[in-house]
This record gives C-alpha cells, structure tokens and sequence, in this order.
C-alpha cells in the first residue's frame, strides 16, 4: 500500500468511536456482548473471517483475520471495556457526545478512539482490496481495566491464539500526552504483598503491656521500602536506551530526578494499612499491602528474595499472601518498534520517544506469549477523567498510522 492511499473519512472514524462509546462497558460489571457483535458484524462485513473466544460468557473476546499475500500477521489488539464514571459529575453524557473536533465519552481515548481509527482502518484496507504485504488480524479484548481473565490471558491461552500465530502485536493504548508522542516498548514488573503483623493487646492507658502490632508493622515497612529503594538496578545494555528515552518523555511533568528514579530503582507504594479496634486499645493484629514496581529486565525473584530476607529481621511480621509480574520489553531498534515509531513520526511530523510505561497493561501478557508487541495511539490526557474526550484530528491521525503499518513493518523484515 502506498502512503497516499485513500484513508477512512473523519466522519466514519467518528461514527464508529460514538457507536462503540454508546455502549456501557463499565467493569466491573463488563458486560462487553453488544459491544463484541458490533465489532464481530463490521469485520465480517468487511472480509475479515472471524472467532470468538471466551471463559466467561458475558466477556467474550473475537479474533478476527484478513489474509495477506504472505502469512505474517500483524494483529492489533484493542479493549471494549472501560473504568466507571458517575454520570452526575459529568458535563457531557458519558456514552457518548460530538461537540465540534471533540468525541465526549467514557472510553473515548481508552480506548474506543483509537479501536474505532483501526476498525475504520480495516475497513478501508479490506475495500482497497490493496493485496496486503502481511496477513491483518484484530484481537478485540474484555477484561483490561480489571486486569480479569476473561480477556487477554483468555485469549493468548487458547488454540484460536495458537493457530494465529501472530508474528507482531500493536495495541491501540493512548500513549501521547500533553503535545509529547512516544510508543511504548516496555513496561514494569510488579510485586504485591500483604504483609501482617502480630502483636500482644493491651489497654490503650497500659500499652507498655502489650505488643503493638501496627507499630511492628510500620517499622517493617519502613525498614523496606529503605532498602527497596535504595537498590540501584544493573540493567542490560538493551533496556539503557529505553529508560533514556523514558527519562526524556516523563521529565517535563515528574521532573528529571524522579523520572530517572522511576526506572533506576523499585518504587514502594503502601497502600492499605489497617489494624485495632479502638483508640483506647493496643492492637494486636495489622495487615498492610504494598505495591512494587520494578524495571523490565530486573529478575522479580531476586528482588522478592530481597525482600522475604529484609522481613526476616521481624520475626512478628510476615508475606500473608504475594503475587508478581514479570516486565518484559523490545528493543528499540526492532522491527516493530522502527515501523510503529517512524509511521507515527511521518504522520505526526514529531519526535515519537521509544519508552516504557510505569504500568503493565495487556501487552505484557502478548510480549510473555511470545509476540512482540508495542502500544501505540495518539489522543488526549483524559484517560479515565471526568469529561474524557478524544478529537477528530487523534483519531484521523491514528487511522492514517494503523492502515499504513502493515506495508512499513513488511519493509522493516524485509530490511527496507
């Protein structure tokens, strides 16, 4: 396909982002049905020969593929489910609302907006009939915003997965923000703990009789998140030019300390403590939870070893429960990574920084089944925001970014 190929019309691109936006995908519950025919009615109509996958029936997920002159397949990958909204708060209606250049909704920039710029893009590379360098294949997911799996993990674990055999994924997350673009091309590990604490009660006018157990707990805590973030990561050669490039995206609103802190060593967050019963008593029971994040290509094991060691110091205090995620991440001068970041430089006329999130969403789940993957989509920086909205100009541009894609990754294989 050439780059000046005809490209989807502003008001179709709209069209199908106010049609996708009307439906209530809030999850919980995420009820995503309606949603799924819709999307699963226009890729048939288009060409595309479709799948559904699904664990649970009311959160199904649909594979759908257009054949190329070559088996490759380049699969985007966008989920229809979104985060809650109070109705009240809003100014505009939350399922949905043209104002001028602007599409007002829950979803609208995630991530409705850029799945509507690629349905309208696979409708017009299905129409040109362009004989396609890459087989075109969809994954449209439930299930993100909880991180349930019912979506992605669903889906990656099935044989229609297996048979696809995808050889490059491009989800359409929002990645621009405030006038700065970037795709990106890692995310963070994480490690979540419950912690808790035992201790002797006591009455609150007589605590040197007791065992306070929040105290047992805050000293554990403290002495942690010190020695977490105190660790300085030795990164892979790989993974320097990312977090460079990360540094110089995220400065401008964190600031270049803490932007570089973000990827040079773990980040703690406590974020529930609870214990006692009353001001008057000594608890004797605490629990709290702490999120750690650490940088793709740090080993999560080692670090959590770190940790079950630190603990051991409060013979009082122990991991009641833990889970853990690993980053993962591409490197920056990759196929995918040069053909996503040069289309949108192309279309943008702007610098597009190569960079990881501070967060995992689905495409770790894609990157650990073994497809390389990147996220990538201009819009706004009202993601989950009261009045989120996204704009004809985004959503034009990402259109124009996913329906050229598949000839410049087919070029980047092929060395051009």
């Amino acid at each position: 396909m050439s780059h000046d190929t005809e490209l989807p019309p502003a008001d179709r691109i709209a069209e199908i982002a106010t049609d996708l936006i009307g439906f209530d995908t809030r999850n919980p519950p995420g009820d995503v049905r309606e949603t799924v025919e819709y999307v699963d009615d226009l890729l048939a109509t288009a060409g595309f020969e479709t799948e559904r996958v699904a664990t649970d029936p009311a959160k199904p997920n649909l594979l759908a593929t257009l054949p190329g002159r070559t088996d490759r397949t380049l699969l985007y990958n966008g989920h229809v489910d979104t985060v809650p909204f109070d109705a009240e708060a809003w100014t505009h209606d939350p399922l949905g609302e043209r104002d001028g250049d602007r599409i007002y909704g829950r979803g609208a920039t995630d991530m409705k907006g850029p799945l509507a710029a690629m349905l309208a893009a696979a409708e017009s590379l299905a129409a040109a009939d362009a004989d396609l360098p890459t087989t075109l294949a969809f994954a449209v997911v439930s299930d993100e915003e909880t991180g349930g799996d019912a979506g992605v993990d669903t889906l990656v674990g099935s044989d229609a997965f297996d048979r696809l055999t995808p050889d490059a994924c491009v989800i359409g997350e929002t990645t621009c923000s405030r006038g700065r673009h970037s795709v990106t091309v890692a995310d963070r590990g994480s490690i979540w703990l419950t912690l808790r604490a035992e201790g002797t009660a006591a009455h609150g006018s007589r605590p040197s009789l007791g065992d306070n157990a929040i105290d047992r707990l805050w000293d554990a805590i403290s002495l942690l998140r010190s020695r977490l973030t105190g660790r300085t990561f030795d990164l892979d050669a790989t993974l320097r030019p990312i977090v460079e490039e990360s540094v110089e995206y995220y400065e401008p609103t964190l600031g270049a300390d803490v932007a570089r802190d973000l990827f040079a060593h773990p980040t703690v967050n406590l974020g529930t403590i609870e214990g006692g019963e009353a001001v008057n008593t000594v608890p004797d029971a605490a629990t709290a939870r702490l999120d750690v994040r650490l940088t793709a290509g740090v080993e999560t094991a080692d670090v959590l070893a770190d940790i079950r060691d630190c603990l051991a110091e409060f013979p009082a205090v122990s991991i009641a429960d833990a889970s853990w995620s690993v980053g993962s991440h591409e490197p920056v001068d990759g196929p995918l990574v040069e053909a996503v970041a040069a289309t949108a430089g192309d279309v943008s006329g702007e610098r597009v920084c190569r960079r990881s999130a501070t967060g995992g969403g689905d495409a770790k789940a894609v990157r650990h089944a073994g497809v390389p993957t990147v996220e990538f989509a201009f819009g706004t920086d009202t993601v989950h925001a009261v009045d989120e909205y996204t704009t004809l100009e985004a959503m034009a541009r990402n259109a124009e970014v996913y329906a050229r894609l598949p000839t410049t990754w087919a070029e980047r294989l092929d060395g051009g």
